[in-house]
């Protein structure tokens, strides 16, 4: 039994003095220190830049820039841009294509287009009553307030009329043809 005793404290000297137990201890202690150099280097590493999510999206003030800044032009297209803006008036520029120009200008369009129709069929209206007093009759038309004069004007104001109507129908469909080439959205043609 004393052979058994003296091997145990044999084996447990060997395998407290063995690199195998030196080294499980080890770890413990680098854990710690490495977790006070991060700490450490924490404090003095600048801050981040903030970052948005939809936590925090609600306190933004201004505008976001999704895309970034605008590069530069080339050094020789600025030069002749700059030129060209100085010597172009502000009015001449042309006006920006964009969905409230496309339905102002139909608005506008459909507005003379309405009010050429109602014209034409308050003219209409008007050549009908007159036509229906005037007398062919000389002796009747004498008494008369209308004559064949006023029947041949408002007759010539109707046709005037007509082709206004025709020429803003005409004028829309260009516009329609406009907004289709500059690749506008087709609804914009519409009213509100």
């Amino acid at each position: 039994m004393n052979t058994k005793k003296l091997i145990f404290a044999a084996l447990a000297g060997a395998l407290l003095c063995s690199p195998a137990f030196s080294n499980a201890r080890q770890p413990q202690d680098g854990v710690a220190e490495a977790a006070r150099k991060a700490q450490a280097e924490k404090k003095t590493s600048p801050k981040p830049k903030i970052v948005f999510d939809n936590d925090n999206l609600d306190s933004l003030k201004g505008t976001v820039n999704v895309v970034g800044q605008e590069p530069a032009p080339p050094a020789d297209q600025a030069k002749p841009a700059a030129a060209e803006d100085k010597t172009k008036p502000e009015a001449e520029k042309p006006p920006v294509k964009d969905e409230a120009y496309w339905r102002k200008q139909f608005a506008a369009a459909n507005k003379k287009l309405a009010d050429d129709s109602h014209e034409l069929d308050i003219l209409q209206r008007e050549y009908n009553l007159k036509e229906q007093q005037y007398y062919s009759d000389p002796n009747t038309a004498m008494r008369e307030q209308f004559d064949r004069k006023d029947l041949t004007d408002t007759k010539q104001g109707i046709d005037d009329k007509s082709a206004a109507v025709a020429k803003d129908k005409q004028d829309i469909s260009d516009l329609e043809d406009a907004l289709r080439q500059a690749g506008g959205d087709p609804g914009w043609a519409r009213q509100p």
